[in-house]
C-alpha cells in the first residue's frame, strides 16, 4: 500500500463539504498490516474508545473490555505491563489483583501516589486466552495504542515490569534478571526495567539478593531519580 493509499484513508476529498464531519476515530484502520499514525489521538478518551473497538489481531473476540490504562494522564512515571488477566479483563483497569495491590503498596513505600504520580498501562490492551504471553503478532498490533499513549501522557520515567514490555517496546530479549534495576535510554526517555509484582508473590522471601529485596532497591534508585529530575527542572 502506498502512503496515498494510507492517506485516502484519513482524507477523502469526495466528501461533500457540508456533510458534516466523521469522527477521525472511526476512520483508523482497524487491520494490522495498516499502521496507526502518530498523533493520530488527540485525548486518552479518544485512544481508549477505539480500544474496544479494535478488532487489530484475533484478541478482540473474546475480551469483556479493553484494559487501556488507569492513573494520571500527565504522571512523571508510566508503568507498563504484560497483559491483562482476568481481573483487568472484567473491569476494564490494569494490575487490580493481587500483583496490582503489591505493586500499589510498593509505590507507596516511596511516597508514590497511583493517582498522582503514576499512569500504568500494558503492551497489549486484550486478555490471552489461559493468560499466555502475547505473540509477536499481537504485540505488534496493539503497539500503536502504547506509542500514542506514551506520547500523551509524556513520562519522565518509563518502568517495564517484566520481561515481555521490555522486548515488546525496546526490542530488548535480555532477560529480567540481567537487566531489572538499570537504567536505559530509549527514544530519549529514561527507563529502567523491574520485576513484575506477580514474580514477587511466588517468591515472597525478603532476606538480601531476594526478588522483594532487589524490588526495594530498584524503587529507592527510581524515587531518587524523579527527585533528582523534578528539582532540576524547577
Amino acid at each position: 500500500m502506498s502512503s496515498d493509499d494510507q492517506l485516502s484513508l484519513f482524507n477523502d476529498s469526495t466528501v461533500d463539504p457540508t456533510t458534516p464531519p466523521v469522527s477521525q476515530t472511526k476512520l483508523i484502520p482497524t487491520s494490522a498490516k495498516i499502521p496507526i499514525p502518530a498523533g493520530t489521538y488527540e485525548t486518552m478518551t479518544q485512544l481508549a474508545q477505539h480500544c474496544n473497538e479494535c478488532h487489530r489481531c484475533g484478541l478482540g473476540e473474546n475480551r469483556h473490555h479493553a484494559v487501556v490504562g488507569r492513573g494520571n494522564f500527565q504522571a512523571d512515571i508510566m508503568i507498563i505491563g504484560e497483559a491483562p488477566g482476568q481481573n483487568e479483563d472484567e473491569t476494564g483497569l490494569p494490575f487490580v489483583g493481587r500483583a496490582g495491590q503489591l505493586l500499589e503498596k510498593i509505590l507507596a513505600s516511596v511516597k508514590l501516589d497511583p493517582e498522582h504520580d503514576i499512569y500504568i498501562c500494558n503492551i497489549i490492551k486484550c486478555r490471552p486466552p489461559n493468560n499466555r504471553v502475547p505473540t509477536t503478532e499481537e504485540v505488534a498490533a496493539c503497539k500503536p495504542y502504547l506509542l500514542e499513549q506514551i506520547r500523551l501522557v509524556d513520562p519522565k520515567i518509563i518502568l517495564f515490569t517484566g520481561a515481555t514490555s521490555v522486548k515488546g517496546l525496546t526490542g530488548n530479549k535480555q532477560g529480567i534478571t540481567k537487566i531489572r534495576g538499570t537504567w536505559i535510554e530509549w527514544e530519549g526517555r529514561l527507563c529502567m526495567p523491574i520485576l513484575h509484582p506477580a514474580y514477587l508473590l511466588r517468591n515472597p522471601a525478603r532476606e538480601q539478593g531476594s526478588p522483594k529485596w532487589l524490588m526495594w532497591q530498584d524503587i529507592q534508585e527510581v524515587r531518587q531519580k524523579l527527585d533528582e529530575i523534578r528539582a532540576s527542572s524547577k
